[in-house]
């Protein structure tokens, strides 16, 4: 591993930049005196004092036998297990903030007349915008995809209209939207063999849709959307930093649904949409109406699938299905 390599990993564990330079600098020469430390590393006296410090408190620098000022790296293992829970429990609380900012929004009910960051639309006015979303886009969409849905009839030629002019789509769709009838077959496949980048999550926690990073159409919540029938437009500020860090964090979590577009040789259509169920988490009789097949026949193709991939059970299956590429 280079020096740079190592240096970023450390940083992602959380030691800061005059600490790596440190703990490279002790790999290359300790046991060594402090002084040779701080020269090597382009440090002051001060400055090494701090670092190393901080690579003690780390548990990955120690003295060297009873001499204080002859130090000397220490084994890992240990202080690694508690830099990364450490590491983890920041990213939970990140994690932990960003839905408070939104949640603290909702509670609030800001009045958007009110407000020039936030506009609310409603009724009819809520399609047109929509649409003016979409072809409004110039880089980037990204979307959280759930039912209830607005009624805009236009709404699949939009993202495909979108999506030929080289606009970048990630999609994340709750399990929901896979269920729904016909939804898969219709809106959901088209887009994803235009080149959209979808992925799966069980649910959503709101219906999103972020234009490049100019502004973001939000609903207040699932539950809301079909009662009230409104819709917000976030313009830039803090409330969508946090809509965006959302979508980013949950597009990690997220399952990807599909790979490239081209079929795998050999693999019908039917059995591509059945796969991309299987990963989306739908359950066997959403699958079997959504092929249009019986359960038993059903069970009779994917047992086919894992006879055909050497795989003894669904999550062989799947670990298969990925290597080779079939989703």
């Amino acid at each position: 591993m280079t020096n740079a390599s190592l240096g970023e990993a450390l940083r992602l564990l959380g030691i800061g930049q005059a600490a790596a330079q440190a703990y490279l600098t002790l790999l290359e020469l300790a046991p060594a005196p402090r002084s040779e430390i701080a020269a090597a590393a382009g440090l002051d006296g001060p400055g090494l004092a701090t670092a190393y410090a901080e690579l003690v408190d780390a548990g990955l620098a120690g003295a060297a036998d009873r001499d204080e000022d002859v130090v000397t790296p220490v084994a890992p293992a240990a202080a690694l297990e508690v830099l990364a829970r450490h590491r983890a429990a920041e990213l939970e609380k990140s994690r932990i903030a960003v839905a408070g900012a939104f949640d603290s929004f909702r509670r609030r009910q800001l009045t958007a007349h009110e407000d020039p960051v936030v506009e609310i639309v409603t009724g009819d006015a809520i399609g047109p915008r929509m649409r003016q979303a979409w072809a409004g886009a110039r880089h980037q969409i990204r979307q959280f995809e759930s039912p209830p849905y607005f009624p805009v009839a236009s709404a699949t030629d939009d993202a495909l209209a979108t999506l030929a002019r080289g606009v970048t789509q990630r999609v994340v769709y709750s399990r929901e939207s896979l269920e729904r009838p016909g939804h898969l077959e219709q809106v959901i496949e088209p887009c994803v063999n235009a080149g959209e980048q979808a992925r799966v999550l069980p649910s959503v926690p709101v219906k999103l849709l972020i234009i490049d990073d100019a502004y973001a159409l939000v609903s207040l919540s699932i539950r809301e959307a079909d009662v009230h029938n409104r819709m917000l437009v976030v313009q830039p500020c803090g409330l969508l930093s946090a809509l965006i860090a959302l979508f980013e964090q949950s597009w990690q979590l997220a399952l990807p649904f599909h790979g490239g577009t081209a079929l795998p040789g050999g693999l019908p259509p039917a059995d591509r949409r059945l796969l991309w169920l299987l990963a989306g988490g739908a359950s066997d009789d959403v699958i079997a109406r959504e092929l249009g097949i019986s359960r038993r026949t059903l069970f009779r193709r994917v047992q086919v699938m894992m006879a055909r991939l050497g795989a003894a059970n669904r999550f062989q299956l799947a670990l298969q299905v990925q290597r080779n590429g079939w989703l």
